[in-house]
């Protein structure tokens, strides 16, 4: 569509749009009421004229609350510096108005005509002039003086004036002849018809159709031999090679020769046959023509009937064939038919004329009769059209366990196998240790075997368990197997032992009673035994120094805090010595590594227990003395206490 016919067809859908423009004004203007944005207002209308109807009530709006903002601001204040220092476009206007309301106002007050022969834009004259008119007294100021007088008080009053088009297309200050469209343009405006210039012209920038030159653009669509010609408002294609007589050049320029025995009438005279030559054509007398069946005589004067059973293999190619006058039929062996039209014997596709019913699987066609198949797994009966199943097992098909089933077979592995992804018949050995679940086969260290697997643990200090997976600890001390004097203690720990030896330190004696005892067998434990006379030793709050022994793995997984150590004693409400009135704390000393411990008060019947919990994974192998000190405190003073070694041995395996 050229530009003016799109004009006039929106122009059409506008005329027949349900909304009216008045509606789309007004739904402009509330939005632009509500300070929305004018470029993205949701459309009422799928009008394009509706769309810049919005737009333009809405920014109308929007400007007419702006310059009303000003107007206002310049009568209640009389300045416009204070609020309008932004720069965005409702700002300008707020601006613009103020101060052009203020240009009125300081025309009325110096007794100035209101109506200013000033260039300033439209709005703003129509601005000031509202100032100015409203209040004014009956007599208005003249005189060039005064006039100049206004100007330099408005100049001083006011920061700046604001120009802006005008638009001579809405004012009717154009010139623009019947039959074109005002544009307007900044400072201008410009002629553009109304009317379109029609196919094969164009509208020049001088506003003067002129002809489009298909030929020169290549916007033609002349063929290879044809040459193209301009002309006003077309063209036409020119073939390059003119055709002789006898000849008509078709669509690609090809000289085609003409039939004259068709295209013209009577050609030739009465009698006569026309024979179409290259170019031409030629006038026979006319001879007798026998219809089919039937052959000329030898004398050309009559037809006489055609045998067409004659022959080795007649015109039935080797059917039975009975000779017609002017005609034949054939007699078809089984498994043919015959087809009158063609005159011959068509074989017959029993397969599609009976569908399902000849063989149980699948029926092949061949000329004058059929043969069954059997699919794959399968093989056809002795009557030709039923198919047994085949035992494909006979064949070993499978590198182990073989299953026939109907139409088929099955692999099936041994246990520790598994059948092969690529070819399904062959079975390969399962790696259980590289399972997901494999690092948990074994407790220590798994060793896969074809179809099997099975478990070792460390070289020494363990020994397989009757599981097979998992590994026990070997108590040296218990087997005799260790290398402790009889000076030492031998204590078991995971993967080995220790050699231990204690003695008690000076003012201590070692002993089996305790008012607080630890949780465990291997406990050590020394009592206060003070000389007579030594105060020191009297009043030194420790009164037990314990030794006790713990042998733990390193864990595989670590996600919560393990409790190791029972530290317990009796509650002061049972005790019945001079502590029974103590608070008890449990308190980390030393040995603490990486924070790797903590401990816990806790209550259970009559006892008060200190818990102490490992809190962070340990990595053997590693020794830890962790120094622990139960104290009971008497108005905030240590008045006794227990210091309970605990001698933490990580073994360097988990299991």
């Amino acid at each position: 569509l050229k530009a003016e016919d799109t004009f006039l067809v929106s122009l059409c859908a506008v005329l027949r749009d349900p909304v009216s423009l008045e509606n789309c004004c007004k739904d402009g203007r509330e939005r632009g009421q509500d300070n929305q944005d004018c470029t993205g207002l949701p459309l009422i209308s799928a009008s394009t004229t509706c769309r810049i109807v919005q737009e333009q009530c809405c920014a109308s709006a929007i400007e007419d609350a702006g310059c009303t903002k000003g107007i206002n601001m310049a009568k209640d204040l009389g300045a416009c510096e204070s609020l309008f220092s932004g720069s965005t476009c409702e700002t300008k206007t707020s601006k613009m108005c103020c101060d052009c309301c203020l240009l009125g106002k300081a025309a009325q007050t110096l007794g100035q005509p209101c109506d200013l022969s000033l260039s300033v834009s439209y709005q703003c004259g129509l601005v000031s002039r509202a100032c100015c008119v409203d209040g004014a007294p009956e007599q208005e100021f003249n005189g060039t003086q005064g006039f100049f007088h206004f100007i330099s008080q408005a100049l001083n009053h006011s920061d700046r004036f604001y120009f802006s088009d005008i638009n001579e297309c809405l004012l009717g200050g154009h010139d623009c002849q019947p039959g074109e469209r005002c544009i307007n343009t900044v400072g201008s405006f410009r002629c553009q018809r109304e009317v379109s210039c029609g196919t094969g012209y164009e509208l020049t920038d001088s506003n003067v159709c002129k002809d489009i030159d298909e030929c020169e653009l290549g916007t033609h669509n002349c063929h290879t031999g044809f040459e193209c010609i301009n002309t006003r408002g077309s063209f036409r294609c020119k073939p390059k090679t003119q055709c002789g007589d006898g000849y008509i050049q078709d669509a690609q320029g090809n000289c085609i020769d003409i039939n004259e025995c068709l295209s013209m009438t009577g050609p030739c005279q009465p009698g006569q046959i026309c024979i179409n030559t290259v170019g031409s054509f030629n006038c026979q007398r006319n001879s007798v023509n026998c219809g089919r069946g039937y052959h000329l005589s030898e004398d050309g004067t009559r037809c006489v009937d055609i045998d067409e059973c004659k022959g080795p293999d007649g015109a039935c190619a080797g059917h039975g064939c009975i000779n017609l006058v002017g005609s034949f039929r054939c007699e078809c062996r089984s498994g043919y038919i015959f087809n009158s039209l063609t005159r011959v014997c068509e074989d017959i596709n029993e397969c599609r004329h009976y569908p399902g019913r000849l063989c149980a699987h699948k029926c092949d066609n061949v000329l004058g009769s059929y043969k069954c198949s059997c699919t794959m797994g399968f093989k056809l009966a002795s009557d030709g059209r039923n198919c047994d199943d085949v035992n494909e097992c006979e064949s070993s098909p499978c590198s182990q366990e073989c299953a026939n089933v109907y139409g088929s077979y099955q692999c099936y592995c041994r246990r520790g196998y598994q059948l092969s992804d690529v070819d399904g018949t062959t079975c390969e050995d399962i790696d259980e240790c590289a399972l997901p679940t494999g690092g948990h086969i074994c407790s220590y260290r798994c060793h896969n075997t074809p179809g099997s697997f099975h478990c070792t643990c460390p070289a020494s200090g363990y020994t397989l368990a009757p599981n097979g997976r998992s590994c026990q600890d070997v108590d040296e001390c218990v087997t005799g197997t260790h290398t402790c004097s009889e000076t030492q203690s031998c204590f078991n720990i995971q993967g080995g032992f220790k050699c231990l030896s204690f003695e008690c330190p000076d003012n201590y004696r070692r002993s089996g009673e305790t008012r607080a005892r630890v949780d465990r067998s291997d406990t050590i434990r020394c009592v206060k035994s003070c000389q007579p006379n030594d105060i020191s030793c009297v009043l030194d709050p420790v009164h037990s120094i314990s030794h006790t022994f713990i042998s733990m793995p390193t864990y595989r997984e670590f996600t919560k805090p393990e409790e190791i150590i029972f530290l317990r004693t009796m509650s002061p409400a049972h005790s019945s010595s001079q502590l029974g009135s103590s608070n008890i704390v449990f308190d980390i000393l030393e040995g603490n590594i990486q924070s790797s411990f903590d401990i816990v008060k806790r209550y259970e019947h009559d006892m008060i227990v200190g818990v102490v919990r490992q809190v962070k994974r340990l990595i053997g192998p590693q020794d830890i003395v962790l120094k622990l000190a139960m104290n009971y405190v008497t108005n905030g003073v240590v008045s006794h206490r227990n210091i309970v070694n605990v001698h933490i041995f990580v073994s360097e395996f988990w299991f």
